[in-house]
């Protein structure tokens, strides 16, 4: 019964330190929606003020995480999983001061509409609520071993930040902890949903996309789910690779002349937003829900979309400011499904599920992550055997162009030292 509180505790406490995060994630929605891809009417002077923010906000954050701010940069989970390979590290990379900091750059990054997600800090965050208790009370836990306790709150903070339970305790066991083990599935599955049931009271909705009604039967999902699953991950190893590409290249360039790169890729981001009307901005979940919700609808499509969608992220990502990849790969997996489809006639929804679930496992390598989070956001289970078969399809095809798991990657690359 002490373990069944404590564990309950934990999950509330993850759960409410997400609740800052998940505020700023919808003050950048109400951000984004001011653009012209996602309002009637043209350009406005907010819109315009949106639009060039990152040729100011890029070079602020580059000289932040040179400088003050140097223990805040990169992504969060990268850290969590250095934490947790190596229990010695924690207090320095799961302390309250990278936390905060952390939580600084990327406000400032996702305010100024930069195109990365959040479940880097939010993973962070819940490993560093765990990590405050466990140096305050090292027999809260009880059995489990320091390193459990870290992966259990880092899922739940991926529980918190999404609303979706099973995500977290997927995530936990598929990549953290890399192995099955009964006696940690109840507790991570008590603690991820102790945090979503938080999330939830503080205004995160259940299905954050909107719901997807799909009339498909299983053969042709299967049909479809061959050719988006196999392009879907292909593409997301090719996110992955350039990522990796782009964040060596950073360590290397960003102390040197921060101000001249953060011009240069604050610039970038700029140009790409006045080319795609706002639509290469955010996150990606507000290009997501309008396309579920009227897959005729205008943001985002065409060419240039698919390429801002892929570049985007990696700009802001590569430069190491802090931020998220799952909710920008699975923007980019809508739109190789959406453009798919309209391409050839099939079904619209159909192919953006695919898509996303495709991508997603293609640069995560995490297809059973991939198929709890598609269902949660998109809402309709019986898209569950399409999914199936995209997110492995995807999985297997993003590892013939990316060899490790983005997160592990990554992680290896921040430890080398820098030439």
């Amino acid at each position: 019964m002490r373990q069944l509180f404590s564990l309950i505790v934990l999950g509330v406490l993850v759960g409410l330190a997400c609740w800052p995060l998940n505020l700023i994630d919808h003050w950048q929605d109400l951000l984004l929606h001011q653009m012209p891809a996602f309002r009637p009417g043209g350009w406005t002077p907010l819109a315009r003020c949106l639009a060039v923010a990152p040729v100011v906000v890029m070079p602020l954050l580059l000289l932040l995480q040179n400088g003050a701010f140097a223990r805040g940069k990169g992504s969060g989970i990268p850290q969590t999983v250095a934490s947790i390979e190596d229990l010695e590290q924690a207090p320095k990379l799961l302390g309250p001061t990278p936390t905060l900091l952390r939580f600084g750059l990327w406000t400032m990054a996702s305010l100024a509409l930069f195109p990365l997600g959040r479940e880097g800090p939010v993973v962070q965050v819940g490993a560093a609520v765990a990590q405050a208790l466990r140096s305050r009370w090292p027999g809260m836990f009880g059995a489990l071993k320091p390193q459990e306790v870290l992966a259990v709150a880092a899922g739940a903070g991926l529980a918190g930040g999404f609303n979706t339970p099973l995500m977290g305790l997927v995530f936990v066991v598929e990549e953290l902890i890399n192995r099955f083990q009964p006696t940690l599935i109840w507790p991570a599955l008590l603690v991820c949903s102790a945090a979503a049931g938080v999330s939830e009271i503080g205004g995160q909705p259940m299905f954050a996309l909107g719901l997807i009604t799909n009339q498909t039967g299983e053969i042709s999902q299967y049909l479809w789910a061959i050719p988006l699953g196999v392009i879907g991950g292909l593409v997301g190893g090719i996110f992955g690779r350039l990522l990796l590409w782009m964040t060596a290249w950073m360590n290397q360039v960003s102390r040197r002349k921060p101000i001249a790169i953060g011009l240069l890729l604050g610039g970038v981001l700029s140009a790409m937003a006045l080319i795609t009307a706002g639509a290469s901005g955010g996150d990606g979940e507000a290009l997501m829900a309008t396309w579920i919700s009227d897959e005729s609808a205008w943001p985002g499509r065409g060419f240039s979309t698919l390429v801002v969608r892929l570049i985007g992220p990696v700009v802001a990502l590569g430069a190491s400011v802090p931020g998220g990849l799952i909710d920008p790969a699975l923007a980019l997996g809508a739109v190789v499904g959406h453009g798919l489809m309209n391409a050839v006639g099939g079904p619209v929804e159909l192919g953006l599920a695919l898509g996303m679930a495709g991508t997603l496992a293609g640069i995560t390598q995490l297809p059973v992550m991939t198929i709890a989070f598609a269902i949660r956001l998109a809402g309709d289970q019986q898209l569950a055997p399409g999914l199936l078969i995209a997110a492995v399809l995807g999985a297997m095809a993003g590892r013939l162009v990316l060899d490790r798991p983005i997160y592990h990657a990554i992680a290896d690359l921040q430890r080398a030292p820098r030439r």
